[in-house]
């Protein structure tokens, strides 16, 4: 039974599954937009969201802790620079998922994750 458990396997084992997060994160702080599916998509939302209310205060605790997971020096500066001040004051949903429809070999359901 999976009472309590939150989060979704994706197929994967721990380590590759941090992985898939993590270049899932970098990407889309870098590019602002990424297309992936679903799954993926709903899977790292929470984790984002919660790297950019980080970043919204800039200071050395969150600076830590953002470059402990993103481990990338450059997304960590622009995430306490240009991320976290642009949603200063929004309260929270900082990203947008957009369907774009089927994947043509495996039918899977693609979407655009994007800040807003």
């Amino acid at each position: 039974m999976r009472h309590k458990k939150k989060g979704k396997k994706l197929g994967r084992l721990i380590g590759p599954r941090k992985a898939l997060f993590r270049g899932l994160s970098l990407s889309l702080i870098l590019h602002e937009k990424i297309t992936t599916t679903e799954a993926k998509a709903k899977a790292v939302k929470p984790i984002i969201e919660r790297l950019i209310s980080r970043a919204r205060e800039n200071n050395l605790n969150n600076y830590r802790i953002i470059n402990a997971f993103l481990q990338n020096r450059e997304a960590t500066k622009k995430m306490l620079e240009e991320i976290g001040p642009r949603y200063k004051e929004r309260p929270g949903g900082y990203l947008r998922i957009i369907k774009i429809g089927l994947r043509r070999g495996d039918a899977a359901k693609m979407v655009i994750l994007e800040l807003v």
